[in-house]
């Protein structure tokens, strides 16, 4: 195994799981890593940013994009494509930097088996119930869609790596740094379980 290259972090789980919010605290406090920003089809959201959040494009630039075999995968979730960048990753990983990729249950698996060495994190909310309620705080306008996606996508998290219930913030960030920690130590041929 090359102990320079980084390591391909693909967090995924349910829309409202909290999966943002643990890769955004986690990156501003390590500097090794880096956050792959994803291309959509869909609408902007008032507090999101271009190239932060995502890279807003129309769905023919999103196709074309496609046939260019420019994404490493991509994906249809609620009506709209998604796709991660696939020059953005390969360059990060060849210059020894560990990327986090925040994606869809479906695309996390395409990348295990095109990427296996990839690190799969599931993240889950503790009920149906507390993810209804989250996302109604959010303010999403389809969540009945996202609870019967949240159903489907339940069913994959054991072909995850590791999985983490997000029931308390504090608990499930830790539980998150235990884990890219390990998997850091496993690469450099340590064991830091």
């Amino acid at each position: 195994m090359d102990l320079k290259r980084g390591i391909l972090f693909v967090v995924s789980g349910p829309s409202g799981a909290g999966k943002s919010t643990l890769i955004e605290r986690f990156l501003k406090q390590d500097k090794q890593s880096t956050f792959s920003v994803s291309y959509t089809t869909r609408e902007k959201r008032e507090n999101e940013t271009e190239g932060k959040d995502y890279y807003f494009v129309d769905r023919d630039t999103f196709l074309e994009m496609i046939k260019n075999d420019e994404f490493l995968e991509w994906e249809t979730v609620h009506e709209n494509l998604y796709g991660t960048p696939k020059k953005e990753v390969l360059n990060a990983l060849k210059k020894g930097k560990d990327i986090f990729l925040d994606i869809d249950v479906n695309g996390a698996l395409k990348i295990k088996k095109t990427y296996p060495e990839a690190c799969l994190i599931f993240i889950e909310p503790p009920s149906r119930e507390e993810l209804k309620k989250r996302l109604t705080l959010r303010g999403e306008k389809k969540i009945e869609l996202r609870l019967k996606r949240f159903d489907k996508e339940i069913e994959k998290k054991h072909a995850f790596d590791y999985n983490i219930v997000n029931d308390n913030l504090e608990k499930a960030y830790n539980d998150f740094i235990k884990i890219v920690e390990n998997v850091r130590g496993l690469k450099n041929g340590k064991d830091n379980r």
